[in-house]
């Protein structure tokens, strides 16, 4: 176990973080031959005379986190006239830097995704390109693929196109100040005030989101609800893992990279391309979930039924927000993992369950996922009317890759957490805390903690309890260096006093 007495955590952390990478299979650091290929870029692309259209003149703006730096979407609505709007979103042109099959390309097709853990990020393509040359940073003009939308009053998609752009991001705005804002809870963010407009453009936008958000959950899109945290260090010093909340803000990117990926999709299947999906198939263990509404007093239909189990979803959220998080997690464990599918010319799509959307492909993060970068290059391709950069065989491999390594990546980012919330706690060992069962199986039984959100395994006391349950638990052990933390149970917790607490830390 890592003595982190004295304060270390960072450099800890990541050293955890580069051997999960290397165990898993990727490649922590960029080749000489990447490295190389970067010091011969000469800046970021320009606009090409011809092929682009010179939207540098919208007012374009970025809703991101607020340490993101890595922007690969833009987005911008006007009215057209009779309630009708046009949104546009921009998308980094980054196959304009990263050529096919080239050093830095073959990184990206190993790794297929950035990873982000706790500790560190290690980029899909070289930060000076993901950050800067391809990113679409405020005040700087840049290449783009844009998906262009025409929704009518009623929020349903009317026409759409899609096209090479120049663009020029006129503020780089944060998920939780919008959100803040629009919600009328936070003063307007500086950055929409100081572009003349941009505070109306923002506000359409909003709307017809809002709109999209619900016509989708009429068709039955779930919305499900997890604990993402994130750590918040001073300087070498990790203080707290916070959690992650959903908002208005992130419905509006949310929303749009949903209908422009419907839209990529759809295009590509128009030009008798074929095309990168990503599926969510129909559940094979709906069974369970039809057993485990009936647990909860709701009858779902014998077969898969979108519609049913969100009505089914947005009841549990409403009668029990506290537990509502774990029932989610429940559900998407037994709706299946999303996998990365070719859908060849003329062939029909398994679609999305969990999106209720049937056309549905990567294509608005190509700075930090594999497959979104290929989508573009099929599109350019297509626009440009050129042969095609990737045949079926290897689309075929590149899908079975790509879902590889992104539940590969997922237990990188699993395990840092891990490491970083034993860090958090190991100099707590002996207090008591709240906590909620949130797994009980012959293979071990599991709380969360409801401040700090942090997860363990129930070692003694756990006979008997079942997922939900509200315990008292102390805290007897750490190992940071395989992200174990140990609880024994104290006993039952009075349903008044996690009331608020589960408000305050577990509500989204």
């Amino acid at each position: 176990m890592h003595d982190t007495g004295d304060h270390r955590h960072r450099s800890i952390l990541e050293k955890i973080a580069r051997r999960a990478m290397q165990e898993k299979g990727f490649l922590p650091d960029f080749s000489r031959q990447a490295m190389a290929e970067l010091e011969a870029l000469r800046g970021a692309a320009t606009h090409e005379e011809g092929a682009t259209r010179d939207l540098r003149g919208l007012l374009w703006c970025s809703i991101d986190n607020d340490d993101s730096r890595d922007l690969d979407q833009l987005s911008v609505g006007n009215y057209v006239g009779d309630g009708t709007v046009r949104i546009l979103v921009a998308i980094a042109d980054v196959d304009a830097l990263v050529k096919r099959q080239s050093a830095i390309d073959e990184h990206a097709r190993q790794n297929t995704t950035s990873v982000y853990t706790a500790a560190q990020i290690f980029p899909m393509l070289p930060e000076p390109l993901s950050t800067d040359l391809t990113s679409l940073n405020p005040d700087h003009d840049r290449l783009a693929v844009v998906v262009e939308m025409i929704f009518g009053k009623d929020g349903r998609l009317r026409s759409s196109d899609l096209y090479r752009a120049a663009v020029r991001n006129r503020a780089k705005l944060a998920y939780d100040s919008v959100a803040a804002w629009l919600d009328g809870e936070a003063p307007k963010p500086k950055g929409i005030d100081a572009v003349e407009g941009l505070e109306a453009t923002i506000r359409l936008q909003d709307g017809v989101a809002q709109q999209l958000k619900e016509l989708r959950h009429q068709q039955g899109s779930l919305d499900l609800e997890t604990i993402q945290t994130r750590p918040i260090f001073d300087g070498e010093v990790l203080k707290a893992l916070e959690a992650d909340h959903r908002n208005r803000a992130k419905d509006i990117i949310e929303e749009f990279m949903i209908a422009a990926n419907g839209v990529s999709a759809r295009f590509l299947a128009a030009k008798k391309s074929a095309s990168l999906r990503r599926v969510v198939r129909t559940p094979k263990h709906w069974d369970r979930i039809v057993e485990l509404a009936a647990e909860r007093g709701t009858k779902l239909p014998k077969l898969p039924d979108g519609k049913a189990l969100e009505d089914f979803l947005v009841a549990a959220r409403q009668e029990d927000p506290e537990r509502f998080t774990d029932l989610s997690l429940s559900v998407i464990k037994l709706l299946g993992p999303g996998e990365y599918v070719v859908q060849l010319a003329g062939g029909a799509s398994p679609g999305h369950f969990g999106l209720a959307v049937k056309d549905y492909a990567h294509s608005t993060a190509p700075n930090r996922r594999f497959p979104d970068l290929v989508t573009q290059r099929l599109l350019k391709a297509a626009l440009a009317g050129h042969g095609r950069p990737y045949q079926d065989d290897e689309l075929t491999a590149i899908a079975m890759h790509c879902t590889q390594q992104e539940d590969a990546a997922k237990k990188v980012e699993r395990q840092v957490t891990k490491s970083a919330a034993a860090i958090l706690l190991e100099s707590r060992i002996g207090e008591q805390f709240d906590a909620i069962v949130t797994g009980a199986a012959d293979k071990g039984t599991w709380v969360r903690l409801l401040d700090p959100p942090v997860e363990g395994r129930l070692v003694s006391g756990f006979e008997g309890l079942a997922v939900g349950n509200r315990v008292r638990v102390k805290l007897m052990r750490t190992d940071v260096e395989r992200g174990h933390i140990d609880f024994k149970k104290q006993g039952p917790l009075a349903p008044q006093r996690v009331a608020g607490q589960g408000k305050k830390n577990l509500q989204k």
